[in-house]
């Protein structure tokens, strides 16, 4: 809508000051050089050897400013054979088997991302942001900085943890049989949304549970129920009046007979739920300990009274589009509160103003300008 100022990059760059550098100038690294000393932390995204290359890598760095903290975040890792792949969210999605075990598929077959969200870049993001607060407070009792190692990769594999996991007991039963016949039947040219179907309709088979684990209809909006325990399912079991069987001692999930009680039994709760509204249901569930939520639009959440309550969205104004609701940080503190700065920044907004700080002259400046090492926003 306005170049340049699109509501994803407002929302990653709000409370950030900019300035842009070109890095294949050998001006550009050397004013990168004669910052850092101002620096705790770096934070990089480059594929591996290019920071090398740049001469922003952690041994030159590190070299300058002894204790640097310098976190780097690659698509594949820091070494092995893939190191120099380019790396992105839905790539990572792919590989990793993150997209798969979604088994999202679009209207032509082909595998689709869902979520609506880059949830691998954000998830690298926090887990760089946790490491840089350790490696500071390391720092502060040893003295030492090191480097840090996020891969997109890596974060994928954590988010799946449980199914790349291998052992023994549950493979044998669950991921041997799957993949023995996945694999024969992709090595046969099978589509892809056909093998999704197919890896998705091993849940059924062995999630007696999911009956009060997942999402249903009302007669008025989606409800999505959370019975993890036992506890949680009597309750739900009780303020839906369900007649099921899935908790006995004896049920046999995988047993092709229960597979088809456990769909009558869905099909019983289904047709039960639509006599109320989610939120009814939820006011019922919740008062039984039971966790329970209606499916809300992420459009609507910024109005939200639990949100608003929180002081989960703040206010703030940009300098093109104007007044902004944003998400406040998401972590807060007693005795060193976060909050809301500024908004995000143009590119190269604070150009001379952090230059002037690190004690160039505006006649330096001017020149890294006049040879395009800098950009500035006049």
């Amino acid at each position: 809508m306005v170049p340049n100022e699109g509501k994803y990059f407002q929302s990653l760059n709000r409370g950030k000051r900019s300035l842009t550098v070109d890095l294949q100038r050998s001006e550009g690294r050397k004013l990168i050089h004669r910052l850092l000393p101002r620096f705790d932390v770096v934070l990089i995204n480059y594929r591996a050897g290019v920071a090398a290359r740049l001469g922003i890598d952690y041994p030159t760095l590190s070299g300058i400013k002894p204790g640097l903290i310098y976190a780097s975040i690659t698509g594949f890792g820091e070494g092995g054979p893939f190191a120099e792949r380019a790396g992105s969210d839905i790539v990572a999605k792919a590989y990793s088997g993150l997209m798969a075990s979604e088994a999202e598929v679009d209207e032509h077959g082909a595998p689709r991302q869902s979520g609506g969200t880059t949830v691998i870049d954000r998830a690298s993001g926090l887990a760089a942001a946790m490491g840089i607060c350790a490696a500071l407070f390391h720092r502060q009792r040893t003295g030492d900085g090191q480097e840090l190692n996020v891969s997109l990769l890596h974060t994928g594999l954590e988010l799946l943890s449980n199914q790349v996991m291998r052992e023994p007991v549950h493979d044998v039963t669950l991921r041997d049989p799957m993949l023995h016949e996945l694999q024969e039947r992709r090595a046969a040219g099978v589509r892809y949304d056909e093998l999704a179907s197919l890896r998705k309709a091993q849940g059924p088979r062995f999630a007696a549970h999911r009956l009060f684990y997942g999402g249903y209809h009302t007669a008025e909006g989606a409800l999505v129920l959370g019975g993890l325990t036992r506890q949680n399912r009597d309750v739900i079991r009780e303020v839906i009046g369900s007649n099921d069987e899935t908790d006995d001692s004896d049920f046999d999930a995988a047993d092709p007979v229960n597979r088809q009680k456990m769909e009558d039994w869905r099909s019983e709760i289904q047709a039960k739920l639509l006599r109320k509204s989610a939120a009814e249901w939820v006011e019922e569930l919740v008062q039984g300990g039971a966790p329970a939520s209606v499916v809300n639009f992420p459009e609507e959440m910024a109005d939200d009274p639990q949100v608003v309550a929180m002081g989960m969205m703040g206010d703030l104004v940009h300098p093109v589009t104007g007044p902004q609701r944003v998400v406040s940080p998401i972590v807060r503190m007693s005795k060193s509160p976060t909050r809301l700065v500024c908004s995000a920044p143009a590119l190269a907004a604070h150009s001379r103003e952090v230059l002037t700080e690190a004690g160039l002259s505006p006649a330096e400046i001017e020149e890294l300008k006049a040879t395009g090492t800098i950009t500035t926003d006049d």
